[in-house]
């Protein structure tokens, strides 16, 4: 298991450049009432929290999280000491699941904005956030000079997704999402389309006017199951995982039957999501 920093080597077939995706290459509906809370039910793991503590000290911060879907993060970004925390998100859905789970701490605010086009003043954070939303979008520059525009001089950028090497890393017990594409390899064809590539990320925050430009990897636990119905429900929900709206209700259960299969009686299991972490700071004035 990779932890935070460790090295990962690309899987057989990996490709390191890899062009950017469509705009009509996203898999799920954002605005559509029938994903209400996929995306506010979890927490955090320490994992991650730790990892985020390795690279900035949030205690007293004004954090933007730009795409902050239903607040998991958000919340936690407040739990680790935050003075201010404010949720950006495109839809409407995301942003009423995160009022609601964020309703009871002050120190968030939840807003309806683009990444690129955030409607947050300049230099009113101190951390800019951004978890699993640039495979979504076709073009990284706006959003990373907005990025840019709203950080205060050195303030610190993070943006996490996954390239396609974390998408590729084995399937196991531990790495459901290995089995998405063992049955339904159409799927890997959408990641490989819409996965940055770790050049190009770096790339793009360069030439935004960052510096201070660092890579690192984290293997972030999702969530223990007890037991295989635990996994099912999961699955067929599509819990915070876009890619599995990309299948049908049948497709889905027979994937979730498949999954099932190979899991058999191994439970516990902590489920394991692989992830590149891009870090860099704005020049201090």
């Amino acid at each position: 298991m990779n932890l935070v920093g460790s090295p990962r080597s690309a899987p057989a077939g990996a490709s390191t450049v890899r062009r950017r995706k469509s705009a009509t290459a996203m898999t799920i509906d954002f605005h559509n009432d029938a994903i209400r809370n996929t995306y506010a039910s979890r927490r955090a793991h320490d994992r991650w929290r730790r990892s985020m503590r390795a690279i900035v000290n949030p205690a007293g911060k004004r954090v933007a999280d730009i795409g902050c879907g239903g607040g998991i993060y958000s919340r936690a970004w407040a739990e680790l000491g935050a003075a201010s925390v404010t949720g950006v998100d495109f839809s409407s859905r995301m942003v009423a699941d995160a009022r609601a789970a964020c309703a009871n701490i002050p120190e968030i605010d939840v807003v309806e904005g683009d990444a690129a086009a955030t409607g947050l003043a300049a230099g009113s954070a101190d951390i800019v956030f951004s978890r699993a939303v640039i495979h979504h979008l076709p073009d990284l520059a706006p959003v990373f000079i907005e990025a840019r525009r709203i950080l205060a001089p050195g303030g610190t950028i993070i943006v996490q997704d996954r390239t396609i090497e974390d998408v590729l890393q084995p399937a196991s017990p531990e790495h459901l999402r290995g089995w998405f594409f063992d049955r339904y390899p159409r799927l890997l064809d959408i990641e490989r389309e819409r996965r940055p590539a770790t050049d190009g990320v770096t790339g793009a925050l360069a030439a935004a006017g960052f510096a201070n430009i660092a890579v690192t990897t984290l293997a972030e636990p999702r969530r223990r199951y007890l037991s295989a119905d635990e996994v099912r429900e999961d699955l067929l929900a599509r819990t915070g995982r876009s890619i599995l709206h990309a299948l049908d209700d049948d497709e889905l259960a027979d994937l979730t039957d498949h999954i099932a299969a190979r899991i058999g009686d191994a439970f516990p299991i902590d489920e394991v999501d692989f992830w590149t972490i891009w870090t860099a700071s704005a020049p201090a004035d």
